[in-house]
């Protein structure tokens, strides 16, 4: 069947609407079609596609978890490192302690023994005393210099750095000038 239109530009009867969409005649045959493609969507999105995101949903859920409890386990673990090492450096240095009163003692009673030894010989020989009390005192000093380099040396490596032997004969040669 022709359009046919009049003189004013409408559409005379009996003639085909426009859009098949818009025919009022046809609203119930896509309002079927309509509910039958939602109901195989629903049933494609339930069956397939919602499992899938689920199962990934919980996945990272599950890894997200993990993840926290090996923070956590890992944060305790660096705790008890911490603890450690600073007990390990209060033990450090009470051992430092200990080592330079042990130091200073052994200097101490060296020291005693040679002046004792010096004063000895300076009742008796006036003129050669006062040349063993040089050469007394340059072995203290050498013994000192010897003692506190060892010592500076294990406190180094008890400290946990290194150091190489010029640099603890240098520091300690300034500290004994003074």
């Amino acid at each position: 069947m022709a359009d046919t239109t009049n003189a004013a530009g409408e559409v005379a009867l009996g003639a085909p609407p426009g859009m098949p969409q818009l025919d009022i005649g046809t609203f119930d045959n896509q309002v079927f079609w309509l509910l039958i493609t939602l109901v195989v969507i629903y049933f494609v999105l339930s069956r397939v596609a919602l499992p899938r995101i689920a199962a990934i949903l919980a996945e990272r859920q599950g890894t997200i978890t993990n993840d926290i409890a090996a923070a956590e386990d890992l944060k305790a673990k660096a705790h008890d490192a911490e603890a450690a090492y600073d007990k390990a450096l209060a033990d450090a240095r009470a051992e430092a302690q200990r080592i330079s009163a042990e130091t200073k003692a052994t200097i101490q009673a060296d020291l005693n023994v040679a002046i004792a030894k010096a004063d000895a010989e300076i009742a008796a020989r006036t003129a050669e005393s006062e040349k063993a009390i040089a050469e007394i005192r340059e072995g203290a000093m050498e013994a000192v210099a010897e003692v506190a380099k060892d010592t500076a040396m294990e406190i180094v490596a008890v400290m946990g750095g290194k150091a190489d032997q010029s640099t603890i004969d240098t520091a300690v040669s300034d500290r004994m000038k003074g």
